[in-house]
This record gives structure tokens, C-alpha cells and sequence, in this order.
């Protein structure tokens, strides 16, 4: 299918001036941000972002992606325990009174297959910027069923980051915390009418 095909992955940042672009909001009821990071050796401790916003414009006929901005509210953090997510949101980790945003903007994308690939951005936390790359998969396009009737993209992504390269050192030294966090994000992007 032609559409699948041209959405693989955010495939391309063409540079077309004419391009007719039909822009898309994330679905904010089914949008997550999960995240997994060590915890002295032992397992993983699992965590979400449930307050996500975002959008982007799409043109399936140049296969042109462009103006990629999602938006994390960083005190919306939810780690199942009300004690570390008070730490998790204080300064040792997301600092959120002096960064209450984490926010990432895309720079490229490469497909791989005609439903995979990746997409290189620009990842801010505490106030600092790295590249980061996703991995991608179109899991389908098409109208949906019911309610709003608009045409939806769904997509799931994983990237691996880490926190010291954002200035999130808090016990990456002795080992209690791990330093790399393994990134998933599951979307349904709404074509906005």
C-alpha cells in the first residue's frame, strides 16, 4: 500500500517548497511514554509520562515530514510509587520546578522497510540538548472506527538515552540507579481537520 509505504517511518525530510502538508496532533488518550531503568542490578524500574502532547505535517505524496514537536509535562511522571516519583521529580533527577518540560523536535528520518525505520531528533531534559534517534514502526494508517472518524497513524517507538549526558548523575557513579533508560513510546497520531 502506497501510504504505508510513503509513512515508513517518518522516512524523509524533503525539502519540497510546494508540498501539500496535512498536519496531525498525537491523540493525547492514546499516547504514552514508558521508560525502564536499573535499579542496583536487581530489575528494572518501569515509569510513564501520561501528559503528552505533540504534532507534525505529513505529505504522503512527496513523502515530506516536517514541523515534529512533542512536548512532556515532566511532573507528570508516574513510577507506581508515591515516594520515588517525589524523588524522581525533584532535582537529584527531573529537577521539574526548574524544568517542567521535556521536549524533542526532529531533524531527519531514514526508512529501513516499508513500515520501519528511524528518526533522528533533538532531545532537551533539564535544559540540555542531545541527538537522539528512534526506532520506528507503523503499526497502521487508516480512518477510524469510531467517534471522531479522522484518519489515524499509529506508531511505536524505542530509543536509549543516557540520563549523564543530560546532567542526570544522581547515583550513576555507585551504581544504584542506571545511567542508560530504555525508551518506548506508543501513539496514535489524528489527522487534524
Amino acid at each position: 500500500m502506497q501510504r504505508v509505504a510513503a509513512f515508513a517511518v517518518f522516512a524523509t525530510l524533503a525539502s519540497a517548497a510546494q508540498a501539500d502538508m496535512a498536519q496531525y496532533e498525537l491523540d493525547p488518550t492514546h499516547t504514552a511514554i514508558y521508560f525502564k531503568v536499573d535499579h542496583i542490578g536487581y530489575a528494572k524500574t518501569l515509569g510513564i509520562f501520561p501528559n503528552v502532547t505533540g504534532s507534525f505535517s505529513y505529505d504522503d505524496e512527496t513523502q515530506e515530514l516536517k514541523d515534529v514537536n512533542v512536548t512532556i509535562q515532566a511532573d507528570s511522571v508516574n513510577t507506581f510509587n508515591e515516594a520515588r516519583d517525589g524523588h524522581v521529580r525533584n532535582k537529584d533527577f527531573l529537577h521539574v520546578s526548574e524544568h517542567p518540560q521535556i521536549t524533542f523536535v526532529a531533524t531527519g528520518g531514514e526508512p529501513e522497510t516499508e513500515n520501519s525505520g528511524t528518526v533522528t531528533g533533538d532531545l532537551t531534559i533539564l535544559g540540555q540538548t542531545q541527538p537522539v534517534t528512534l526506532t520506528v514502526k507503523l503499526n497502521k494508517v487508516g480512518e477510524y472506527p469510531f467517534g471522531h472518524k479522522r484518519e489515524v497513524l499509529g506508531l511505536s517507538m524505542t530509543a536509549s538515552i543516557k540520563r549523564s549526558e543530560f546532567g542526570m548523575t544522581y547515583a550513576v557513579d555507585n551504581g544504584l540507579v542506571g545511567d542508560i533508560v530504555d525508551i518506548n513510546i506508543e501513539t496514535e497520531a489524528m489527522k487534524m481537520e
